[in-house]
């Protein structure tokens, strides 16, 4: 029996595969479908469909790459782990400090959704006051226990789930009633193709989607960093790893399908959420407050999906030596007390400093390009990782019984598409911006490893 007033060495398997489930579907499923998918049908018409098949087949490879050397080991605890022992320290350094960085910015940008989608209630409130209490609230809830986080994600998915297949089921069934809306438009899923055909918009706008819409997948790797707190990860990884593609296909791809079927895709209002658009249509007066709560609770899920995760990265950071060594000390419920402290403090900076920015589209924006760069960087060294375990670990590929598929030549595929998505985040004024900025974070990045390095010299 392990005494309850001394403080736990490891962290512990808490989550069951009911939560990992939940966890990455929460995960595949971001803000960016509720909100961003009305700017990315008006980008690329009906074509938006195939975009996020594109992103999800390519990131599909990913995750079954970080599950095969999750499992190749069960000593590593994240991508961290596998990375510095099989790239090197300075990757585990890049790889940990890019993801915590890639969640902090990710969880600022819902703290601002956060703060718009209370407004919609209490226009009256000043914005920071919910940022500031969901921050505290998450803080609180995630100190108890690494159960009481897989139950709250656990509830908060399922809200997100519900609302996307109600909203499948109110446009097909729209669809089969030929219902005729106000402006004239019968819903049909012929207007996925009678108007300018799958690529009104040419290839041009075709493109221009993927910038928006891989931001709506980052997320997709939290299943790798709760991997040190499944229980039987041998079993439950890849029955979360492998329910992807069928999570892409109903909550993206029937989803857009419904929109674009009962709204034709010309009328889809850019900075509307089409998700309210149709339940309006459908005739449900309560609808906007109803797709109002459920973006706020897909929002704050996200925010808690980044505290959690960076607080399980500074504990990482701190065990590989890449992090002041108080970051490896747990609390009495296993819970990386000060790294969670540490990412919510960090958390509230960055919020108050979005809010010197007038034009909070301009930052969502900036932020969020900044934080789809980042964890295409993560991403790739996962598949690099791949590569060389591929080579210098034979054995282990051969003992794998949850193989990447295609492998090698997958992985290659992958990182030829991140590069590809580089050169179009270039296409418009606002992505390059962010893209631009992205050196500054590495060189700070490479400044601070050279500095450990010689700090670790001099002892």
């Amino acid at each position: 029996m392990t005494d309850p007033a001394v403080p736990p060495e490891h962290l512990r398997r808490s989550l069951s595969n009911r939560h990992l489930q939940l966890i990455a579907i929460g995960g595949a499923i971001g803000t960016g479908l509720f909100m961003g998918s009305g700017k990315t049908i008006s980008l690329a018409g009906p074509s938006i469909v195939l975009v996020y098949l594109i992103i999800g087949a390519m990131l599909f490879f990913v995750m079954r790459a970080m599950g095969e050397l999750l499992l190749s080991n069960l000593q590593y605890k994240s991508f961290i782990d596998f990375s510095t022992d099989l790239l090197g320290p300075w990757a585990g350094f890049f790889c940990g400090w890019t993801y915590w960085f890639c969640w902090i910015i990710t969880a600022i940008a819902d703290v601002i959704a956060i703060a718009a989608y209370a407004q919609f209630w209490f226009p009256e409130l000043a914005p920071w006051i919910p940022a500031l209490l969901c921050v505290v609230l998450l803080l609180s809830l995630n100190l108890v226990t690494v159960k009481l986080f897989g139950e709250m994600e656990f509830w908060f998915a399922l809200i997100k789930i519900i609302a996307i297949c109600a909203l499948i089921i109110t446009g097909f069934g729209l669809v089969a009633w030929g219902f005729t809306a106000p402006s004239g438009h019968v819903a049909s899923f012929s207007n996925l193709w009678n108007d300018g055909g799958v690529f009104p918009m040419g290839m041009a706008g075709f493109f221009a989607g993927f910038q928006i819409a891989v931001f709506a997948f980052v997320g997709i790797e939290l299943v790798g960093t709760t991997a040190a707190e499944t229980a039987d990860p041998e079993r439950n990884l890849p029955k979360a790893i492998n329910s992807i593609p069928v999570r892409i296909l109903v909550f993206y791809v029937l989803a857009l399908i419904a929109i674009m079927a009962v709204t034709p895709w010309r009328e889809v209002v850019p900075g509307k959420s089409p998700f309210v658009e149709l339940f309006v249509l459908a005739g449900i007066p309560a609808a906007a407050s109803l797709i109002n709560f459920v973006v706020l609770t897909s929002a704050t899920s996200s925010a808690n999906s980044g505290i959690f995760s960076t607080s399980r990265m500074m504990y990482g950071l701190a065990e590989e030596g890449h992090a002041p060594s108080a970051f490896r000390r747990l609390s009495r419920a296993a819970v990386p007390a000060l790294g969670l402290v540490f990412s919510c403090v960090c958390l509230l900076l960055g919020a108050m400093l979005i809010y010197l920015i007038p034009n909070l589209v301009t930052a969502f924006t900036l932020v969020t390009t900044l934080a789809a760069v980042l964890f295409m960087f993560v991403w790739s060294l996962i598949l690099c990782s791949y590569i060389v375990y591929r080579r210098k670990r034979p054995h282990l590929h051969a003992a794998s019984a949850f193989k990447m598929p295609g492998g090698v030549l997958m992985c290659g595929v992958c990182l030829a598409f991140f590069a590809f998505v580089l050169v179009l985040l270039t296409l418009q004024p606002d992505t390059l911006y962010a893209l631009a900025i992205s050196p500054l974070w590495f060189a700070l990045l490479g400044l601070g490893y050279a500095g450990k390095r010689l700090l670790a010299r001099r002892h």
